[in-house]
């Protein structure tokens, strides 16, 4: 059998402060393989950044641990909810970033980025500011400065929220497809149930802080061809949308309680 790309094993963590120490993830463990699109979802506030953070090296978990596949020799992308492109930078100079930080910058590389920019359709507009670009454009360019680094499991947390409705459907569907052609991992957090349906293999559902995991739930759907918007069609969307939306009002429901 093959090893999962990712494995998190009893992951707890707390924040401290001058008040006190507040309880943020306790004994989540979970996987993610090769090529696996995982969503995780759950109440505002239980934990879903933190956990990318963890998973991202960005923070320590009191205890529990992460581990990537060696044999994979697993690079990590991180894709935030703004773009965070340098305005005073072209889109080209943007995607280039990451290898110049790391000393990588080579032929290859810029061949790797010329092509992405091509099959996400921004080759023209790569001489171009991040303020000349519309709010999808820039998140395109934002994935492609993550993907030029090569990674093995991407994390997504958010990544769409800040556009506008119809932008973020045509842009996460988009996004979807470059992700499964590409065939790496990737762990989405959202807040939006059916962007998680339409993208994932699979849902977490957390539960509220601190966090567990509540429930795993496979995602198939009966659908012609493999896409977020053909997913949104599918018999079985309305069902597993109502499920996920009971476990996490449950949630809310304690806390009012």
């Amino acid at each position: 059998m093959n090893q999962p790309v990712l494995e998190c094993k009893n992951i707890c963590f707390s924040y401290h402060n001058l008040n006190g120490e507040t309880r943020a993830l306790t004994d989540i463990s979970f996987c993610v393989n090769k090529g696996e699109f995982l969503a995780i979802v759950g109440p505002s506030g239980c934990g879903k950044s933190t956990l990318l953070s963890i998973i991202a090296g960005l923070l320590e978990p009191e205890s529990g641990e992460i581990i990537l596949n060696e044999k994979e020799k697993v690079r990590i992308g991180y894709m935030l909810q703004q773009d965070h492109l340098l305005e005073w930078r072209t889109i080209w100079k943007n995607i280039l970033l990451g290898p110049e930080i790391t000393h990588s910058l080579s032929e290859e590389k810029k061949e790797l980025a010329l092509k992405l920019l091509s099959d996400y359709g921004l080759l023209k507009f790569k001489d171009k500011k991040p303020a000349e670009l519309s709010g999808g454009m820039k998140q395109r360019a934002a994935l492609i400065r993550t993907m030029v680094m090569e990674p093995g499991l991407l994390l997504l947390d958010e990544p769409f929220s800040a556009l506008d409705y119809q932008t973020r459907l045509m842009v996460s569907a988009d996004i979807g497809n470059i992700i499964r052609a590409s065939g790496i991992s990737a762990i989405l957090i959202t807040h939006d149930l059916s962007e998680a349906l339409s993208l994932a293999d699979r849902i977490l559902v957390l539960s509220r802080r601190p966090a567990t995991i509540k429930n795993n739930i496979p995602v198939h759907l009966t659908i012609p061809e493999n896409t977020p918007l053909a997913a949104r069609s599918a018999p079985e969307f309305g069902d597993l949308f109502n499920l996920l939306w009971k476990e996490i009002s449950d949630e809310y429901a304690k806390e009012d309680g």
